[in-house]
């Protein structure tokens, strides 16, 4: 950390005097160098947290004259110059009057520069003291990495690694998995009795991950300030390094920093690179499960990750892009580790199946929920019975990306029936052309065949319910409907017949009354 203002005045080896009572923050400005010049106008030599020590010859030697000090102070305070000191004795006694009431009325701290001490030794006790506290912290940003390499060898390198890095900062340190959930945090109380700053931190982490790319953002929540690093390569992050603090980290605790998220970064990748052999395997123990060895996968299961779960189980299938692959699939294996004996997934194809307890539904609406993802989830099973679960997840699926992200159970399905699946098959084209004699008549002669078809059906075959609904007289409905016999070759007094017409209509759905469309 570079030196204060109030570091460098309270030095007694220079003797300055500070004029006027500054508010507090202004002394802990940080002082990059001293800098003197007696120019009317030295702001185009200067820069930002300088201090410019001056004799006053531009004000002139007269004490009695009537000198305007506010637009040179004005001058200083827009450069960002962290403060002013007045050489006395040299072109006048003492420190001008109207110059302290300029330099209080801005807020620009003002201080005397004794007689005695020359200019080049405040210039060279500020260089002394930047170059001694740099010193410090480049040794202390040794020490630290070397600490925090030994910590990285340890059997669990990556919690000893962060454990130490908070140590190290006096900072907490969190890490967040690709999902932004938190994964882990030192000191393991942090959040405890921090609930809000956890969303604050949660949100942001989650923000920088829904990006796709590197990057980095510094915020502040709590009094403390947050700095947040994304962890991984370029449209493949591991997940955020978060830590926060009261102070703002210098430039030798960034350069830890960062040792650190390279290290953070290649243990995710490595462990990454195991996710990937276990995807691998948990594909092929899926198969296998699909063929019936249960006892086999339960085996390998339980050395790996824990029992499968006890049937019944729930089957789901899930859409996964495969910008987000590793991340759900991240996500997926913390909640196996979470929840032991309520999940067993694996990749199939474009897709991901999950094995559910009938208490762990609720992952994967947390999932669909957090990813925006389309699932659609069976009956309850048995393990036999799993191909015929998988079958069900996946017509539910076909359904469920007809809507918004989320959960579409196979009830639903079920509940619309068999002939509601039509419209979403290949019977479309069939549909048309079964229908294409009554279609064809009412486009010729303006007739209102089909539709009176439609709704005779729907009333059951009653010639007065449907006259009612159409508003005409049932003799009409009863000759559309003689006339619609004829041109489609059915006898619709049967009951196959009225089922065959009826298919047709909800396989062509409103295609058939506007075949323009």
């Amino acid at each position: 950390m570079l030196p204060t203002l109030r570091r460098l005045l309270t030095d007694p080896k220079l003797g300055l005097t500070l004029l006027g009572e500054p508010e507090a923050p202004l002394l802990e400005r940080i002082v990059e160098w001293v800098h003197s010049s007696d120019l009317v106008d030295p702001t185009p030599f200067l820069s930002a947290d300088q201090v410019l020590l001056t004799t006053g010859t531009q004000f002139g030697s007269d004490p009695k004259a009537d000198v305007d000090y506010r637009p040179y102070v004005q001058r200083l305070r827009d450069r960002g110059i962290a403060a002013l000191g007045f050489g006395t004795e040299v072109i006048r006694n003492g420190t001008p009057e109207g110059l302290l009431a300029a330099c209080q009325s801005l807020g620009l701290p003002l201080f005397e520069v004794p007689y005695r001490t020359p200019f080049i030794a405040v210039a060279r006790t500020a260089g002394d003291l930047v170059a001694e506290d740099r010193y410090a912290g480049a040794t202390w940003a040794l020490r630290a990495q070397r600490a925090i390499a030994l910590a990285a060898l340890r059997p669990d390198g990556l919690s000893a690694t962060l454990a130490e890095l908070s140590n190290q900062l006096g900072h907490w340190v969190a890490l967040f998995d690709a999902s932004g959930t938190l994964d882990r945090v030192f000191p393991r109380s942090t959040f405890t009795s921090a609930a809000g700053m956890l969303g604050t931190v949660q949100h942001e982490a989650r923000r920088l991950l829904a990006r796709g790319q590197r990057s980095s953002s510094s915020v502040k929540a709590g009094g403390e300030t947050l700095t947040l690093q994304t962890l991984g390569g370029h449209d493949h992050l591991r997940g955020v390094l978060a830590l926060g603090g009261p102070r703002a980290l210098d430039q030798a605790s960034t350069e830890v920093v960062t040792s650190v998220i390279a290290l953070a970064g290649l243990a995710l990748e490595q462990n990454n690179a195991l996710d990937r052999a276990q995807g691998l395997l948990r594909s092929g123990l899926m198969h296998t499960l699909l063929g019936g060895d249960q006892k086999l996968v339960d085996q390998i299961s339980r050395q790996m990750w824990g029992a499968l779960p006890v049937e019944p189980v729930l089957v789901a299938v899930v859409d996964v892009p495969d910008a987000r692959r590793d991340a759900i699939t991240e996500y997926l294996e913390l909640r196996v580790d979470d929840s032991p004996g309520q999940l067993f997934f694996a990749r199939q194809e474009e897709t991901i199946v999950l094995c559910l307890h009938l208490a762990g539904a609720g992952i994967l609406v947390n999932l669909c929920t957090l990813f925006e993802l389309h699932a659609g989830l069976s009956e309850q099973t048995e393990y036999r019975q799993l191909p015929r679960g998988l079958d069900q997840a996946q017509q539910a699926l076909t359904r469920a990306r007809e809507g918004a992200p989320g959960v579409t159970g196979f009830d639903v399905v079920a509940r619309q029936g068999v002939l509601a699946l039509l419209a979403r098959t290949d019977a479309h084209e069939v549909g048309l052309a079964t229908l294409a004699p009554v279609l064809t008549h009412d486009q010729t002669h303006g007739t209102e065949l089909l539709a009176t078809l439609r709704a005779w059906l729907l009333c059951n075959g009653q010639y007065g319910a449907a006259a009612d609904q159409l508003g005409v007289h049932r003799h009409t409905v009863r000759a559309r409907i003689l006339q619609a016999e004829l041109l489609l070759a059915r006898d619709l007094g049967s009951f196959p017949a009225r089922a065959d017409v009826w298919a047709a209509l909800l396989a062509t759905d409103n295609a058939a009354e506007n075949p323009s469309r």
